[in-house]
């Protein structure tokens, strides 16, 4: 089984042509910026829109464990008490609560894949696993793409890189294209805000260098008062060249995740920043040119 939390048919932005992407649950990032941090636990999450609730009582009837309460008409939930029967989000009559993970075995979604062979063979597209980080599923992972190629589909994998290299080495004949971060060239920068293993970022970009080149495509999501300065995008752009690495996809900041955090009941720590301005990211093109190397904002 392989824990999912959403799955995006007719994607365009996670690889080449027309796809199906899967989001996969678990990840050992913690990135405050994150559009999708209902993927960080691999157990189920809840969310409430507070925009969609009446306050009607439902939810707290049907919760056994008193994990949801109306306090003075305002909605509460503990998550420590909840059990996850899912009982609330059937009784909610306005779709206010929902819960992100569901099962799916390797067959069910091949079947979801298979539904649009025709847009990908049109469009030269195909499946992208995406998370979280799919590398916390591993031997799910390991299953799933050997059906996929099995059906001859493209097959690329969203990551962060952040995973051992003996599961990397294992898996990544079968992958057709690595969309993969390298968020931070200082480790220690790196880890302080996400958690990630910088070392083991680089040692997996250097192996997909080393053997895979016309495999990777970099991707750099460029964050406010983290990685958006000049030096920092330079030094990305010096790694790229000097691991041979051709493409780099420079992602400006958006904070388009926010409604999910707020759902979650977490703060955002961007909520106050606004969606980067493209045109701010431009003048690396050229200087990506100048290192040979082809930079694209927004992927």
């Amino acid at each position: 089984m392989i824990r999912i939390t959403n799955i995006e048919r007719f994607a365009t932005h996670d690889g080449p042509g027309i796809r199906t992407t899967f989001f996969f649950k678990g990840c050992m990032l913690h990135c405050p910026w994150c559009s999708n941090p209902e993927t960080w636990s691999s157990s189920p999450v809840l969310l409430h829109d507070a925009k969609k609730c009446t306050s009607c009582g439902l939810c707290e009837k049907a919760c056994a464990n008193g994990a949801i309460r109306l306090v003075n008409g305002q909605w509460t939930y503990d998550r420590h008490k909840c059990r996850v029967c899912r009982r609330c989000e059937a009784e909610c009559l306005n779709d206010a609560i929902s819960f992100s993970g569901n099962d799916y075995t390797v067959s069910e979604l091949v079947t979801i894949a298979k539904k649009d062979l025709d847009f990908y063979e049109e469009s030269q597209g195909g499946v992208t696993l995406s998370g979280g980080e799919v590398f916390m599923q591993f031997e799910g992972l390991r299953e799933l793409v050997h059906a996929l190629k099995k059906e001859g589909l493209h097959v690329a994998l969203e990551t962060t890189g952040c995973y051992s290299n003996e599961k990397l080495k294992e898996i990544a004949d079968e992958i057709d294209l690595f969309l993969m971060d390298l968020k931070h060239t200082d480790a220690e920068k790196l880890y302080e805000a996400t958690g990630a293993d910088g070392q083991l970022v680089m040692d997996n970009f250097r192996y997909l260098a080393d053997h895979y080149p016309e495999k990777i495509i970099l991707r750099m999501p460029v964050i406010p008062r983290f990685n958006d300065d000049e030096e920092t995008i330079l030094s990305v752009l010096d790694f790229a060249a000097q691991t041979g690495i051709a493409e780099v996809d420079l992602l400006p900041f958006h904070p388009l995740g926010k409604s999910k955090w707020i759902q979650m009941g977490r703060r955002y720590a961007y909520e106050n920043d606004k969606m980067m301005d493209k045109e701010n990211l431009y003048p690396y093109i050229q200087i990506g040119k100048e290192k040979g190397i082809q930079v694209k904002v927004g992927g």
